[in-house]
């Protein structure tokens, strides 16, 4: 016989043998231990094997056949089946100490109504978050099975807390004290209860219509719902819909969703997708999460939190003009005192500038819509996005960059920020971004087309809002921390989007994981990173690379540079991997448009011919001069253990307390964890072109692209396009801060025709270090000079009354030319 079909015939066997010590068991009566295998049996007995009473005369009774015979064992056998009780109860919590701060909630006086709960487990277990005698003035539990509810008793009394209630009643119609439930009363903040839980109760009661219903009108209008249930849906279910806080892992395939929905039918639970779909609908989403239970074959359940529809106390078409005034950099003007002397013009430009969150707002509202989620968060740092767009999700739920490789001390030079500035900057990595927030600008628009950049930020800015330095500094200095899981739902998760969270908790092992060097060994550029490390590991330089991050002096470490070099610098590893077009964007992300514009740099400093560029050879060398370039003035200018963070970051995998970015000392963190701190950052998902295309004119004082432009295609109109939109989006004066791979970019002149003098203030000549980086040719200023959306004439005036600080801004150093750092 074939071992394969053995295998299946001992399997068969032990099937057989178990389901008839289960029936045996039954028939006989014998009384089987709740130890050990014991409720196991019973488990499989009562779930699989036992008949369902017909002669029930409603769900009370259904619910007592099933539930009467492993009322006991219940809480032993689905501590691995029902997963997500404990991450929906921490995320609740944490909502609500976040209330408690704001004196949303008080403690000692909250009231919280578990609907289904059972046996109590809940209950109990919300003690490893919130000390549930004391924080709560009363707790309700209410199920339908009084088999579960005198087990539920009995714990209560075991731990000898006086304000639980259990209530042996309908989800559709249990009645609380009056006193508890008033929704209607003048004062709204006494009536109603401050936290709903229902704990896999929602897939188990068949008029769920009229439960989900009913528990909108007992939440305060400052409660919070939450659920953890199991689903079965299809990511087509929810394409149309702007509300459901991110589509991240939702999408069960078809197989699954048949075998799982035909399997919980025999338990009577269902897993339709509208169960899910109408809570969303009458809720608004705070957060939302899509899971798999892989211990027991990936079943998938849900966690969602919620809140009313209406945004607080406050009128939603109110809210959101506040909101999207921010987003716009438009003055908010009051619907009912708009002041007469305001410019009739200015009011109707205004009114025709809106953000993207503000139109899905209004469609939303006018179809009786839950809001987007980002409008239900605390912060409203994250403007609305949806996330199921080809161009978001062409980046497959990866960043390309785990740290920010732009110097920012250089920005610094260069730019002079002040409180008044009104700064847009591409995101990056974020770490930029918090640099500048240091210098208390007015505004800081970050900008990303891909959106797990902008969950990193946003992970960031949390731990500022959430975490001491010690925490923040495991997980961005070391880039590893072991409980990054527990803190990201029990302290995190109130500063974070709905999306950020769903990335955020699919991808914990980044920081929990034991092997590997955590976050900076993630990211699409990690393959260069990893690829430098392997090659130290096997020409044997780890002690040379060591020597290299602990050398106290330039001297020292120019001597030990050459034995790394040989090998980094080999021509033959360059020519086999280096100089490929697919190392370049998927290690170094560098796309073909940029490295093609190192390469014509290359061919016009040799005065090569164009039929040369075709040889590979010729192409290669081009891209080993680049980074010959690159490194060499790097080891011999500037000291990499005690100041370049960018280089010991890469060889490290780690930072220093020595050697690290700005935003990760104490310092940096007690400016950015004081409140208010972020209340000026708008983090958007989306184009540069579409962004600014939404912001007032004239409202953006500094620019900040990176080496973005050197994407375009020269051939194209995307250049001049965003020359002209950065043109009406900035004031007279206002900076573009820039670098490239080129020493002379081709799109330079779009600037100089569309209203910009344009100035290179760094140049990096063989043997010339530029910054810390040295990654790039040329930094560049461009200033407004003329606005392009007035008339000739008036341009003309304009620049003759601007003079000399339209060129310099007013604050650009006189001599940056050749800028050494």
């Amino acid at each position: 016989m074939d071992l394969m079909h053995i295998y299946i015939g001992a399997a068969a066997v032990l099937v057989f043998a178990l389901v008839g010590l289960v029936l045996l068991l039954s028939s006989q009566h014998i009384k089987v231990a709740n130890t050990g295998i014991g409720p196991y049996l019973k488990f499989i007995w009562a779930s699989f094997l036992k008949p369902h009473d017909k002669k029930a005369g409603g769900q009370q009774d259904a619910l007592e056949s099933f539930y009467k015979t492993q009322a006991a064992i219940y809480d032993a056998t689905r501590r691995r089946l029902l997963c997500g009780r404990e991450d929906m109860l921490g995320l609740v919590a944490a909502q609500i100490k976040y209330k408690v701060t704001n004196k949303e909630v008080k403690s000692g006086k909250a009231v919280w109504v578990d609907v289904g709960g059972g046996t109590g487990y809940n209950i109990e277990a919300m003690a490893a978050f919130l000390p549930v005698d004391k924080f709560f003035k009363h707790v309700y539990l209410v199920d339908l099975s009084p088999s579960l509810c005198e087990v539920a008793r009995e714990r209560f009394e075991r731990l000898g807390w006086k304000n639980v209630t259990v209530l042996c009643q309908d989800a559709r119609s249990f009645q609380l004290p009056e006193k508890e439930l008033n929704p209607r009363s003048t004062n709204e903040a006494s009536g109603g209860v401050d936290l709903i839980t229902m704990s896999y109760s929602l897939s188990m009661i068949p008029d769920y219509y009229s439960v989900v219903d009913s528990l909108t009108s007992r939440l305060k209008s400052t409660g919070m719902l939450g659920v953890c249930d199991f689903y079965v849906q299809s990511i087509v279910d929810v394409s149309c819909r702007n509300y459901t806080g991110g589509a991240f892992n939702r999408h069960v395939n078809w197989l699954g969703r048949v075998f799982w929905r035909a399997w919980f039918d025999f338990d009577r639970v269902s897993l339709e997708a509208a169960r899910r779909d109408y809570l969303e609908y009458k809720f608004g989403t705070v957060i939302s999460a899509s899971e798999r239970n892989y211990l027991l074959g990936g079943i998938p359940y849900y966690i969602f939190v919620g809140c009313p529809k209406e945004i607080a106390a406050t009128p939603s078409s109110q809210s959101i003009e506040k909101l999207d005034a921010s987003f716009t950099e438009s003055p908010y003007l009051l619907p009912a005192n708009h002041k007469q002397e305001m410019d009739d013009a200015v009011v109707k430009s205004t009114n025709e500038i809106r953000s993207k969150a503000y139109e899905s707002a209004v469609i939303n509202l006018s179809a009786n819509l839950p809001l987007p989620s980002s409008f239900y968060q605390n912060h409203h740092y994250r403007i609305h996005y949806n996330d199921m767009l080809p161009k978001h999700t062409q980046f497959q739920n990866e960043y390309i960059y785990a740290f920010t490789w732009e110097d920012p001390r250089v920005d610094h030079r260069l730019l002079n920020i002040g409180k008044d500035d009104v700064i847009l900057a591409i995101t990056s990595a974020g770490d930029n971004i918090l640099d500048y927030l240091q210098k208390n600008p007015r505004r800081v628009h970050a900008v990303d087309l891909n959106p797990s950049q902008n969950h990193l930020l946003e992970l960031k800015v949390a731990c500022y809002s959430a975490l001491g330095h010690r925490d923040m500094w495991k997980i961005f200095g070391d880039g590893k921390h072991a409980q990054f899981r527990e803190l990201l739902i029990s302290k995190l998760s109130p500063h974070l989007s709905s999306q950020a969270f769903q990335y955020w908790l699919e991808h914990s092992q980044t920081f929990t994981s034991t092997s590997g060097h955590g976050l900076y060994e993630t990211g699409g550029s990690r393959h260069a990173i990893r690829m430098v490390r392997w090659l130290f590991n096997v020409f044997g330089l780890q002690s040379e690379v060591r020597k290299l991050c602990e050398a106290q002096t330039l001297a020292e470490q120019r001597e030990i540079w050459p034995r790394i070099r040989g090998v980094l610098m080999s021509r033959p590893l360059h020519w086999a991997i280096v100089s490929t077009e697919w190392f370049a964007w998927k290690a170094a992300g560098v796309p073909r448009n940029q490295r093609n514009m190192i390469v014509d740099d290359f061919f016009r400093r040799n005065g090569l011919t164009e039929d040369m560029k075709k040889s590979k050879d010729v192409s290669g060398r081009s891209i080993w001069e680049y980074v010959v370039n690159t490194l060499d003035p790097v080891v011999n200018e500037t000291l990499i253990s005690n100041d370049n963070y960018f280089y010991f970051l890469c060889v490290q995998g780690k930072f220093s307390r020595r050697c690290h970015p700005t935003y990760l000392s104490p310092q940096a963190h007690v400016r950015l964890s004081t409140p208010g701190a972020f209340d000026g950052l708008r983090i958007h998902t989306d184009e540069i072109n579409e962004v600014i295309n939404r912001i007032t004119p004239g409202t953006l004082t500094i620019a900040v692209v990176m080496d973005s432009m050197d994407w375009f295609d020269p051939e194209g109109d995307s250049a001049p396009n965003q020359a002209r939109t950065f043109n009406k989006a900035l004031k007279q004066g206002g900076r573009i801060l820039l670098r490239s791979a080129s020493i002379d970019p081709w799109y330079i002149k779009h600037f100089e025709e569309n209203g910009f003098s344009a100035r290179r203030v760094g140049a990096r000549f063989p043997g010339t270090c530029i910054d810390r980086v040295n990654m790039y040719a040329s930094t560049w200023v461009c200033t407004k000079t003329e606005d392009m959306s007035r008339p000739s004439t008036d341009r003309k005036m304009s620049t003759l009354s601007l003079g000399d600080s339209a060129i310099s801004g007013g604050k650009m150093p006189s001599s940056v030319e050749n800028l050494l750092i």
